[in-house]
């Protein structure tokens, strides 16, 4: 769901561009919440244009009590084999300690050691997380990166549909006019309908 929250109009633009897109899920164990999650997960993607998911099965809201080498090596394990240029990952400064660990663990599996091939790291903000972390938890969420989705915005709403379950409604932030109102608002500070926008950890040119 994450994915779809804080990248999923970007994440549509790219696959109608002929990227390849793969999703890993590092949390959720099946049982639950996440049981219904894994149903919707593979509709939105279809949604979007992208592969299924791929899901690790760590425990949800418990990755403090993990060792980070352990998530680590999943991440190791699925660049090697995915090889991929851009990753989009939860901001680190982030309420939710899944999307701690995620981001902690990511920027050590994707360390820029010789051969690697992840080229640019960004991060995303998720609605009922993001926002709602108090500055003393880590770094505010400072966008410098925008991606124009005014022509995808509608198809990642209807994603986050599959999603209601865990959509909440409105005034809450992780509502449906809550995700509309935040597009609207990131369009609004760079000239455009919609947007989404991104923090950037690495981003390595190959030309001027």
């Amino acid at each position: 769901m994450d994915e779809a929250l804080g990248c999923g109009g970007t994440i549509a633009l790219r696959a109608d561009a002929g990227d390849r897109i793969e999703t890993l899920v590092l949390f959720g164990d099946g049982s639950g919440m996440d049981a219904q999650r894994r149903i919707a997960a593979p509709r939105a993607a279809k949604i979007f244009g992208c592969a299924e998911p791929h899901f690790a099965g760590f425990p949800e809201n418990r990755s403090d009590c993990l060792p980070l080498i352990e998530v680590v090596t999943v991440i190791e394990k699925a660049i090697a084999e995915i090889r991929p240029t851009v990753i989009y990952a939860p901001h680190g400064g982030n309420l939710n300690i899944d999307h701690q660990t995620t981001f902690r663990a990511l920027v050590t599996a994707a360390r820029p050691v010789p051969q690697c091939p992840v080229r640019t790291i960004y991060t995303y903000e998720v609605l009922s997380s993001t926002e709602w972390a108090p500055p003393q938890l880590g770094q505010p969420f400072v966008p410098v990166h925008f991606v124009d989705i005014t022509a995808t915005l509608e198809r990642k709403l209807r994603a986050l549909e599959h999603y209601r379950a865990e959509m909440r409604p409105t005034p809450h932030s992780r509502s449906i006019e809550g995700v509309r109102a935040l597009a609207q608002h990131r369009g609004l500070g760079v000239g455009v309908v919609a947007a989404e926008a991104f923090g950037i950890v690495r981003e390595i040119i190959d030309r001027p």
